[in-house]
């Protein structure tokens, strides 16, 4: 038995459920769990709540859709980031690569601090608006 708490995932919420989740799914090569993928038959989706899984499915995201968010100002703190979550590359290349995948997938640029040679990173938010960060480190 576990001492500790373990994460289950991370869950974010954004008033377009299936928008996010795909934007999330496209960029860190994740699936939907079983029978929250979209409906193939024409059938209502029922965006409210998706799971996304990596390759031995394992909880990584869950979406949950809201009828209202306001979009972080970052770096303003008129609307805080409240949290954000950190994604490492292995290389500088890799980093500017990742960088325009996120931006063809609906990312929006928020800081480049990639002239920092001890950690290049970029903050980007995603389509709903939450920021993220994309970086070099250890993995």
């Amino acid at each position: 038995m576990s001492t500790y708490p373990r994460r289950m995932h991370t869950a974010l919420d954004t008033t377009d459920g299936r928008g996010l989740a795909e934007f999330y799914r496209e960029l860190l090569g994740l699936r939907y769990r079983p029978g929250d993928e979209p409906p193939a038959d024409g059938t209502a989706d029922d965006d409210s709540w998706l799971v996304l899984v990596d390759d031995e499915g394992n909880r990584q995201l869950a979406i949950q859709k809201v009828d209202a968010l306001p979009r972080s100002t970052w770096p303003s703190a008129d609307v805080p980031m409240q949290s954000h979550i950190d994604y490492a590359v292995p290389t500088v290349d890799d980093l500017h690569r990742h960088r325009r995948r996120a931006e063809e997938l609906g990312a929006e640029l928020l800081y480049d601090r990639t002239g920092v040679g001890s950690e290049p990173l970029y903050v980007l938010a995603d389509p709903a608006g939450h920021p993220f960060c994309l970086l070099v480190g250890v993995l």
